[in-house]
């Protein structure tokens, strides 16, 4: 958790994907964080190739790490490389990382 947040501070040329749902991202988000909702799959899931480059390292986040890791195995089905789960999700970076960030 700290090494995500070492590269966001430095500005790491990463992808970065949120899954979880807009009104969850009310309530606390992330810079530079792409929202993909899993429950959108059908509006975004036919693009995901001109969204994201498949070789890129890639940074997935969700509120504590389940949908993440979902959204994780497709885009290996899809063939993604260089994926990262970001375990514990945003809940986890509030209490590790960043206390000012909202818990919900």
């Amino acid at each position: 958790m700290e090494t995500l947040a070492q590269r966001l501070a430095a500005g790491d040329d990463l992808q970065l994907i949120d899954v979880r749902e807009p009104d969850e991202l009310a309530l606390a988000s992330l810079p530079r964080f792409v929202n993909l909702p899993l429950s959108q799959f059908g509006v975004w899931g036919d693009t995901i190739h001109s969204q994201l480059e498949a070789d890129k390292e890639t940074a997935v986040l969700c509120h504590h790490g389940m949908r993440s890791a979902q959204m994780c195995a497709w885009l290996a089905q899809q063939g993604f490389t260089n994926l990262h789960n970001i375990s514990g999700g945003i809940d986890a970076y509030s209490t590790v990382v960043d206390r000012s960030v909202p818990r919900y």
